[in-house]
């Protein structure tokens, strides 16, 4: 069924905006336009991360690069350095990657065509649209979970996701104005961000909830729907401390693609799943030394898995027991701050600097 939205729809939500929206690090003041290459750092920041982690983030990378060319020129180690603590580490290497196509191919300036950005690294169709609508106001739908879940609320789409993406993809593109449409990008964004919430949403102070078919259903909280997910599985493995007299930790630099790609870590033997014994893993310690078991483990989670790392640690007789064991380097805990250590890998560290 095509919906035919009311004609104030994006009347009554951009005068909600008018008066309610968010104060961003990365958002141009109200009638201005953000320049691209600062929507498109965000909205990559964004991805699978919270506003309240990626802002200082924000502000350090534009700080330090304020141009994409800026961006382009850097050495790849430093810009991971700069993400660690952000997580999905593939979006920091698509990020330089994106950054030097735009430098090179389009002279340092963001196409304004969706078939053009979406040939460039690391962006989808969603950080297209965001570009397209708040850097260049076109009239482009940019949908989210944010808006995905209003849009399931507006409509009472009760078919759950993955399967209702294409339906709410749909009904969204047909809500936007041809005007303002990258204020009303970020007016979505703002409303399922502040009162159209996952949980106990702000029903009462909605500039749509006249319209909200889920509200007068009663099931506005229950949408939208998701399938069950499937229970993540656990690998586990043994990481390394190996510490020198000065305090000098043993690194190593992870392989540039799949996980963690082109990160730094304190060698650990494989994570795999089923039955551990870190007792038996000591054969796969990089350097002979007298290694110790510490007590309890290190956890993390990632995307698909749960990972849980018992922790050893030698102290170096030598400084010359990285020979032994090539690509790595030692690195002083003044300078740690300096690499790009994903946090699994710090919170190893720091286990093993307390026990």
């Amino acid at each position: 069924m095509t919906m035919t939205p009311a004609p104030d729809h994006a009347g009554r939500l951009l005068a909600w905006y008018d008066r309610h929206r968010r104060t961003l690090p990365w958002r141009a003041r109200a009638g201005e336009r953000t320049e691209p290459y600062r929507v498109w750092l965000s909205e990559i920041m964004l991805q699978q991360t919270t506003v309240a982690t990626v802002g200082d983030y924000y502000r350090r990378f534009v700080e330090r690069w304020p141009t994409v060319e800026a961006l382009a020129a850097a050495p790849l180690d430093e810009v991971l350095s700069a993400w660690a603590g952000l997580g999905y580490y593939a979006r920091a290497r698509n990020l330089h990657a994106c950054a030097q196509a735009v430098a090179d191919r389009h002279e340092g300036h963001f196409p304004q065509d969706e078939a053009a950005l979406r040939a460039l690294p690391g962006i989808g169709p969603y950080t297209a649209a965001a570009i397209r609508a708040i850097a260049f106001d076109q009239k482009a739908s940019a949908v989210d979970g944010n808006v995905e879940r209003v849009i399931a609320r507006l409509q009472a789409i009760e078919t759950p996701l993955p399967d209702a993406k294409i339906e709410l993809h749909l009904r969204a593109a047909e809500l936007v104005p041809a005007r303002r449409a990258g204020d009303y990008a970020q007016a979505m964004m703002d409303l399922g961000a502040t009162v159209c919430t996952p949980r106990s949403p702000r029903c009462v102070i909605c500039p749509l909830v006249n319209r909200c078919r889920g509200r007068k259903r009663g099931i506005a909280e229950t949408l939208p729907r998701r399938r069950p997910k499937a229970a993540k599985p656990t690998r586990r493995g043994l990481a390394f401390v190996l510490v020198r007299k000065d305090g000098a930790i043993l690194l190593r630099k992870r392989p540039p693609k799949g996980l963690l790609g082109g990160m730094d870590e304190v060698p650990s033997s494989p994570w795999r799943e089923g039955r551990f014994a870190a007792a038996d893993a000591l054969v796969l310690a990089p350097v002979p030394a007298r290694w110790k078991l510490l007590d309890g483990l290190v956890r993390h989670t990632f995307t698909h898995f749960h990972l849980e790392l018992a922790v050893a640690r030698a102290t170096a007789t030598t400084g010359r027991l990285a020979e032994l064991a090539p690509g790595t380097v030692w690195c002083t805990l003044d300078r740690l701050t300096e690499r790009a250590l994903p946090t699994v890998m710090r919170k190893v560290i720091e286990k093993a600097s307390l026990s």
